[in-house]
């Protein structure tokens, strides 16, 4: 059997940067055992699998189809940079004719649609709430050490733990921190906790172009020791930074070794809009 796959670098605009993706394109469906062999054969932090919905559709002509996302450990609910993947798939290769593309998902309906240079995706919006620190106070020692805690919130939505780094750190220093998230897994007592974000506010600089806020992102839970650039965190940092800046539209970066930008916008019905460029790296056939 013979499978088209692309390789896309997403919240980027040059190769080698950014959050790689894997996306294959389904014309029927797919042994179920197989998406996690693919997902752990291609080894990037997210392989997603788009599907028809229905015997006529048309990777070309239809603007609904399904979509899974698979790290190389296990499903997740969310991918956001593979979601823009899927959706630049679609529109770039396949030529796909609609302006708006629907995925029908775990998380349930997701849209993207291309704007000027950027594809944008329409995501949940997730709600952060206060952490008691002593809970989870091992596992902050795991991934920062000594670091001054400005703020801790917890996101029960998505089980993502979002600690803000001091106003007083620079960018520099959240780049610099070594973390071993390995160690995540045993420090991590509560069960509740799958994904750690680092933060920290922006500030205005002759150096870098001005970024609202800065973040890190970390998920061993899922087999991924440090993701490149999370669509799904910032679903959750567009709420917080968002309430603590009092500002609806953002510009983020991810202070990954790749490093990627995110363009967000809060949206009136309560979800947010996160666009990012691409640059589509590998295409080919997984045989079988």
């Amino acid at each position: 059997m013979q499978l088209p796959v692309f390789t896309v670098d997403a919240f980027t605009n040059r190769p080698f940067s950014g959050n790689p993706a894997a996306v294959c394109l389904l014309e029927s469906d797919l042994d179920e055992d197989l998406h996690q062999k693919i997902a752990t054969e291609m080894n990037l932090s997210e392989t997603a699998f788009i599907r028809k919905l229905h015997p006529g559709d048309d990777f070309t002509k239809s603007s609904c189809f399904g979509l899974r996302w698979f790290t190389p450990a296990n499903e997740v609910p969310l991918c956001g940079h593979a979601t823009l993947a899927s959706a630049a798939v679609l529109f770039h290769i396949q030529k796909n004719t609609n302006s708006v593309l629907t995925f029908m998902t775990l998380s349930g309906e997701l849209k993207a649609r291309q704007v000027e240079d950027r594809i944008v995706l329409d995501l949940p919006l997730y709600l952060t709430y206060p952490q008691a620190l002593q809970e989870v106070e091992e596992l902050i020692k795991a991934a920062i050490g000594d670091m001054i805690v400005q703020d801790l919130r917890y996101s029960p939505d998505t089980k993502k733990l979002l600690v803000r780094l001091s106003d007083d750190y620079e960018r520099s220093v959240l780049e610099e921190l070594q973390v071993s998230a390995q160690h995540f897994l045993s420090a991590e007592k509560t069960g509740k906790v799958k994904g750690l974000i680092l933060t920290l506010k922006g500030k205005s600089s002759g150096k870098h172009k001005d970024h609202d806020f800065y973040s890190r992102y970390f998920a061993p839970w899922y087999g991924v020791l440090e993701d490149p650039v999370t669509g799904s965190a910032h679903a959750v940092l567009s709420s917080y930074w968002s309430e603590q800046l009092g500002k609806k539209e953002m510009l983020a970066f991810q202070c990954s070794r790749r490093g990627g930008e995110l363009k967000i916008s809060l949206r009136k019905d309560g979800r947010v809009d996160i666009a990012g460029q691409i640059a589509i790296v590998l295409k080919g056939n997984l045989t079988f």
